[in-house]
């Protein structure tokens, strides 16, 4: 008798207990069938600020913690070879420049003029020549003279023809001018040696280190003295303005929500306050959802990555932070948004 009684007690028990779990299952919270709400956690984004050229490190401008902004100066490197190289290749390029000043000019009047009277000189030497070869010619017919001396008058005849024959050429170039491809060439070496320039003067920049974004030195790796190269970051940034929230969106969801709609972000740190997204990306290949991500679907669920946007003014969210991410459906149309309206 006591065992059949304590079975029915049994028996309510379970009884009870399985009423009661029906009862929460149908009255359990519902998530709101006019939004879509999808869990994640901010992109953890850094850049590692390294100096294009290798050298050694003057000095560093900013502490581990300090925020930065776009194009603000982090460090410098010694700038003085830097420097001398520049100074050379200014130097080469203003040669260079006269070279070509020179050719353009072409010949001056004086040289002209010069080639002229060079040419007259030989014209004059050569009729002196014709003239005593022509009377050695005679008296050696007569044998008043050795044959040698005719042989001799004759090579300067030949040589003064030769030599009138030089100087006209002389004046013809000294009239046309430098070749065009004298010119030609002489351009490209003033090109190459300005590139030179514009090389060794990017150089020179390079020893200064900006910001590329706006954000949060996490790390000052380098210090001042260290030998720096493009291989050596300096410094780590955090970018947290705007920040980008990587979630997951279940495949049932996909058709509901586009590019452009608002969103709403909540965070366990901040009870009760909303901070504004929007959907930037959607990935366009399925995947099944990553461990890490806690949602209350089933984890062997096909879905889709995407990225929520949000501006981060008050630096409240922090890199890594889990997140709750709400997209409204109603009244939500898509918008052009960029990263651009957090003022970068």
């Amino acid at each position: 008798m006591a065992a059949a009684k304590k079975k029915m007690v049994i028996a309510a028990v379970v009884i009870l207990a399985i009423g009661g779990g029906v009862a929460y299952w149908e009255t359990r919270p519902t998530a709101p069938a006019d939004q879509v709400t999808i869990y994640g956690n901010v992109d953890i984004r850094q850049v590692q600020a390294a100096f294009d050229d290798s050298g050694r490190i003057l000095r560093l401008a900013v502490q581990e913690g300090d925020r930065v902004h776009k194009c603000q100066l982090l460090a410098e490197l010694d700038p003085t070879r830097f420097q001398d190289a520049v100074d050379r290749d200014q130097a080469s390029v203003a040669t260079q420049e006269q070279v070509l000043d020179r050719l353009l000019a072409g010949s001056r009047p004086e040289e002209i003029a010069e080639a002229r009277a060079s040419a007259a000189a030989a014209q004059a030497a050569l009729a002196n020549a014709e003239i005593t070869w022509r009377r050695q010619q005679a008296l050696a017919a007569e044998q008043y003279v050795p044959r040698q001396n005719l042989d001799n008058a004759a090579a300067v005849l030949k040589t003064a023809r030769a030599n009138l024959d030089h100087a006209q050429q002389g004046l013809t170039l000294a009239i046309k001018g430098p070749r065009k491809e004298d010119i030609a060439a002489a351009r490209s070496q003033l090109a190459a040696e300005q590139a030179a320039l514009h090389l060794a003067q990017r150089a020179l920049a390079d020893t200064k280190l900006f910001a590329p974004q706006e954000g949060v030195v996490q790390d000052r790796i380098l210090e001042p003295g260290d030998m720096a190269s493009p291989q050596v970051p300096v410094f780590t940034l955090a970018l947290d303005n705007p920040v980008w929230i990587r979630a997951y969106l279940p495949e049932k969801s996909l058709g509901q929500v586009r590019l452009g709609m608002q969103a709403d972000i909540d965070s366990d740190s901040f009870p009760g306050k909303h901070f504004a997204g929007w959907v930037g990306f959607i990935s366009p290949t399925a995947e099944f959802t990553p461990k890490t991500v806690q949602t209350t679907e089933l984890r062997t669920e096909l879905v889709y990555r995407v990225r929520i946007y949000a501006c981060n003014p008050g630096h409240q969210l922090r890199l890594g932070m889990p997140v709750t991410v709400q997209i409204p459906l109603r009244n939500n149309p898509s918008q052009n948004r960029n990263t651009n309206v957090c003022g970068r």
